[in-house]
C-alpha cells in the first residue's frame, strides 16, 4: 500500500563547512541574493513542502534506552548537515536537477538527495514476517 503523502517526496540535505565566516560583506550579499532567487523560484513552482536551517550543535542519542548521549554533530565537521528542503517532485531525477541548480554548490556545499520512504523498513519487514498481524501504522 502506497502512502500518498510521501509519494514523490524527496529530502535535500545540505552538507558543508561554514565558508561564509571568512567571506566579505559583498560576497555574502551576492550569495544570499542567489540563494533567495533560487528558493523563490522553487516556491513559485509549488514544489517546496518544507525547508529549515539546522543549528550546528546538538546531541547524538544511542545505546539501549538512549543510555548514551554525546555532543554532536560537531560544528568543525565538513559533514555537518546545515539544513534541509522537502520537495514534492515527479522523480528522483527531477529532485537531482533541483539540487544541481542550487547556488550553494558554488560554495563547496554538498547536497544529498534522498527519496522519502513509503514505509519504515522495520514495519515492512514485520509485515513480511507476520502478514496477518495487525500492526499499528506510524
Amino acid at each position: 500500500m502506497m502512502n500518498t503523502e510521501t509519494q514523490n517526496q524527496y529530502l535535500l540535505l545540505f552538507r558543508g563547512a561554514e565558508w561564509y565566516t571568512n567571506a566579505s560583506p559583498e560576497e555574502i550579499q551576492a550569495a544570499v541574493a542567489k540563494f533567495k532567487a533560487w528558493f523563490e523560484s522553487l516556491n513559485a513552482k509549488g514544489i517546496v513542502r518544507g525547508a529549515q536551517p539546522l543549528v550546528r550543535e546538538g546531541k547524538i542519542v544511542s545505546g539501549k534506552n538512549g543510555s548514551i548521549v554525546a555532543d554532536g554533530p560537531f560544528a568543525e565537521s565538513k559533514e555537518t548537515i546545515g539544513g534541509y528542503f522537502l520537495l514534492a517532485v515527479e522523480s528522483l531525477e527531477e529532485a537531482v536537477a533541483v539540487a544541481k541548480a542550487s547556488p550553494a554548490l558554488e560554495y563547496g556545499t554538498q547536497i544529498e538527495v534522498r527519496p522519502v520512504a513509503e514505509e519504515c523498513p522495520l514495519m515492512a519487514r514485520a509485515r513480511e514476517l507476520t502478514p496477518d498481524l495487525a500492526l499499528a501504522t506510524a
